[in-house]
Parts: structure tokens; C-alpha cells; sequence
């Protein structure tokens, strides 16, 4: 097991693994920009080190800069947590290069499943039905002769990174014209990668993934799925598990298959596999994640797991020490991305100081959370304020416990989106587990900004 791990990020994620590593006996050090410096992790440390400016170029995306900074305070390992370097195959090549373990998969299964196009058909080789598309873009026009073959609608998707950057939904090939150089100069600037892909658009899917754990030894589990429909621009804002979309017979044919298909592959560490569900019920693969997910706080509330030290374990060679009888989901969870906002302006980010600031508490309810009273919430990042979760013995209890966490939790000075959250919870779509990706999208969120403000 490792000694000392350098934690490569910044907000919530890095006090997550900060409390992970003091809970298995290692040594951990935060790494922190100047504009994070009054952050909690880098505050409630041990040993904290800045690796550079506010701008994430020159700190938590500079290679150099982390690898000095690990190599300077002594750790064998570096946690990247998630975006940034999280699944970047270089990154994870010159860690190793200088003597360092990455946490998360190696580079080699990194560099296998770093694009996504490639990731679809390699998956598709192993069972998994995935989403028509196409291959990688060389052009605009190529892009307009791809559309007209796939059919109209399309999603423009970077072949890198995630959250939704880069990603545009055109219904006709004047549309396609006017986003694409858009499309892929977001991609670009966010990932360092300007390659483009199609996929045909599913119109009222669901977004439904599988939680995979696989160790060096080939021994692989999943830990159940998560419904992360509700999405506004192709980010998530609540996830749920297990999904209301799914009878007991898909969620478990579904989560087999997925977890063959990763393990031939020749996977390794924690991935998602995440899939859009069409109104018949036919589930398409469309990419994963190699990384630990925003969402894994409602996948430990259930099986009991804790994930990053599973991932942490994995990274150092040991085994999983679980089967798959041995994962035995609970009950329900649901989480809620609290975001500084404003839904009724178009979702525009908010800064600046937190006053007054109480997180709720009581029997299945977790805050995952940087901030604080007085903390300066910085321009340069995003607008993630922390994550609340909540369990309960069943979907209409976690609802109910959800709405109440929700009533209590109070982050004053800034606009937040919490009232769109309880908005959306009180809405029957929600309330029968029928909300589907583009809900948000297709009638905006003022309808559920005025429920929310009543």
C-alpha cells in the first residue's frame, strides 16, 4: 500500500479522497491553486502544496507542476480524482515514467479507451449494441455527408473529455453548419483534442450506467446503475439509483452484459459504462468514464462501499477482495449537484462570497462540500458548490427525505439552483420516474423555477 498520495484537484473530490486516505493510514497532501487556497481540503490537511496560478492550465492541468509537487513532498502515488488529468493516457505515462503509481487505470488501458468512437466500436465487438454514428470527423462537409447517412437528428460529440463540452444536438444540416466549428473549438479548448464524432440522437432516452470495478488480477464486479436522466445541456443534475426505468430482470441482464463486455476488453480499475435507454427499452452503449464518478457518493450509500478506497486499492495491485454476491445494493438513493446558478438567467455561473451556509443533516443524508461560511466561491472553475445525498428503505421515502434535506440546506450570497432541485422532486413526471434527458431542454427550467419559487 502506498505511502504518501498526492490529491491532483480541487473542491469536493479532493476532500472526498483526503478523507479516504486518512481512513486506510496513508499519508496524503493536497494540491492547490492560489485560487483555491482557502478551500477546505488544502485548510484541513496535513501538508498542502500550490502547484500554480488560478488558471488550471498552469496548476491542476500542468503535468510538470503535479509530478514536481509529488516528487517534492515525498508520495509514491498521485489521485487526479476527476476531470482535469483524471483519464488523461500521457499524464498517467509520465507519472509512471518518474517512479509514481496513478490511481486509476494505466496508461495503456487509458490510451485503449480514450476515444470514444473507438471505445463504441471496441465495445461493440464484445455484445454491447451502441448508438449509430460515424467515424471521426475530417471535416465539415465530411460531417454533412455522415448526418445525411445516419439521419437527422445527430449529436455532435468531442471524441474526448465529458460533461457535455463540445457536445451540440442539430436537427438539420444548416444547423450542422453553423455548430460545428463551435463544436470543435470547445473540444479543443477543453480537452486539448478538437476530433469530433455523430451519433444519432434518441429523442426521450434515458441515461442509465453501469458501476464497474476490475483489479489487476482480472477479477471484475459491478456495483448496480444509476439513472442520471436529469440533464440540462447534456449535464447531469440529480442521479438516482437503482433506476425507476429498469425491471429488475433489465437491470440485471443489463449490468452483466456490460460487465462481460469491460472485463474482455481488458479493463482495469473503476469505469461507468453509461448507455441511453430508448422508449422500447433497448439500451445503447455510448461511452465510459475512467475515473471515479461525480455521482459515486448514492452507489456507496447503498452497497456500503467505499469507492475511492476500492479505487486507491486497486491502483496499489491488490485485489478487489469482493465477488459479485458479495455487492448487495440497499435500498434508495438519490443525489443532487448543488450548483452556484441561476436557473431563470439562463443557468448563468454565480461568484463570489458565501455568507451564511448550513448543510442538513439527520438519518440517509450526506453533503459532500468545500465550502463554508465566508468562503469565496473563485470565477476560474466550475460552478459545483458540493453534492447532496440522500437514502432511504425505498424511492418514495428518499423523495420525501430529499425534499426535506433540501428545505434545510442554506447557502446564502449567491444564487443557487436548490429550488429547481425541489421543483423538479414535487413535478409528477419526476415523482413517476419518467423524466427523460432533454426535459429540461425542451420546455426550460422557468416552469420549474416557478413551482420552486411558490
Amino acid at each position: 500500500m502506498f505511502n504518501k498520495i498526492l490529491i491532483a484537484n480541487r473542491g469536493e473530490i479532493a476532500l472526498r479522497i483526503l478523507r479516504a486516505c486518512r481512513a486506510m493510514g496513508i499519508g496524503a497532501v493536497v494540491a492547490y491553486s492560489e485560487a483555491d487556497r482557502e478551500s477546505l481540503a488544502p485548510q484541513l490537511a496535513d501538508e498542502a502544496i500550490c502547484i500554480g496560478p488560478a488558471d488550471a492550465r498552469r496548476s491542476y492541468l500542468s503535468a510538470p507542476a503535479v509530478v514536481s509537487a509529488a516528487i517534492v513532498t515525498g508520495c509514491d502515488a498521485i489521485h487526479p480524482g476527476y476531470g482535469f488529468l483524471s483519464e488523461d493516457a500521457g499524464f498517467a505515462d509520465v507519472v509512471r515514467a518518474h517512479g509514481l503509481t496513478f490511481i486509476g487505470p494505466p496508461a495503456e488501458v487509458l490510451e485503449k479507451f480514450a476515444s470514444k468512437e473507438a471505445t463504441r466500436r471496441l465495445l461493440a465487438s464484445h455484445g454491447l449494441l451502441t448508438v449509430p454514428g460515424s467515424g471521426m470527423l475530417r471535416d465539415e462537409a465530411h460531417a454533412l455527408e455522415e448526418a445525411e447517412q445516419i439521419g437527422y437528428p445527430v449529436l455532435i460529440k468531442p471524441s474526448a473529455g465529458g460533461g457535455g463540452k463540445g457536445m451540440r444536438l442539430v436537427r438539420t444540416a444548416r444547423e450542422l453548419e453553423a455548430t460545428f466549428k463551435v463544436s470543435r473549438s470547445e473540444a479543443q479548448a477543453g480537452f486539448g483534442d478538437d476530433s469530433l464524432y455523430l451519433e444519432k440522437y434518441l429523442d426521450d432516452n434515458r441515461h442509465v450506467e453501469i458501476q464497474v470495478a476490475v483489479d489487476r488480477q482480472g477479477n471484475a464486479i459491478h456495483l448496480g446503475e444509476r439513472d442520471c436522466s436529469v440533464q440540462r445541456r447534456h449535464q447531469k443534475l440529480i442521479e438516482e439509483t437503482p433506476s425507476p426505468a429498469l425491471s429488475e430482470a433489465a437491470r440485471r441482464d443489463l449490468a452483466e452484459r456490460a460487465l462481460r463486455a469491460i472485463a474482455e476488453a481488458g479493463y482495469e480499475n473503476l469505469g461507468t459504462l453509461e448507455f441511453l435507454i430508448d422508449s422500447k427499452g433497448e439500451a445503447y452503449f455510448i461511452e465510459i468514464n475512467c475515473r471515479v464518478q461525480v455521482e459515486h457518493p448514492i452507489t456507496e450509500l447503498t452497497t456500503g462501499i467505499d469507492m475511492v478506497a476500492l479505487q486507491i486499492r486497486i491502483a496499489a495491485g491488490e485485489p478487489l477482495g469482493l465477488t459479485q454476491a458479495d455487492v448487495k445494493p440497499q435500498g434508495h438513493a438519490i443525489e443532487f449537484r448543488i450548483l452556484a446558478e441561476d436557473p431563470a438567467k439562463d443557468f448563468r455561473p454565480q461568484a463570489g462570497q458565501i455568507g451564511a451556509y448550513l448543510a442538513p443533516g439527520g438519518p440517509g443524508i450526506r453533503v459532500d462540500s468545500h465550502v463554508y461560511p465566508g468562503y469565496e466561491v473563485p470565477t476560474f472553475y466550475d460552478s459545483l458548490l458540493g453534492k447532496l445525498s440522500v437514502w432511504a428503505p425505498d424511492r418514495p421515502q428518499a423523495i420525501a427525505r430529499a425534499d426535506a434535506a433540501l428545505r434545510e440546506l442554506l447557502v446564502d450570497g449567491l444564487t443557487t439552483n436548490i429550488e429547481l432541485h425541489r421543483a423538479i422532486l414535487a413535478n409528477q413526471v419526476f415523482i413517476d420516474g419518467k423524466v427523460t434527458t432533454n426535459l429540461l431542454d425542451r420546455v426550460g427550467s422557468a416552469p420549474f423555477v416557478a413551482a420552486g419559487n411558490r
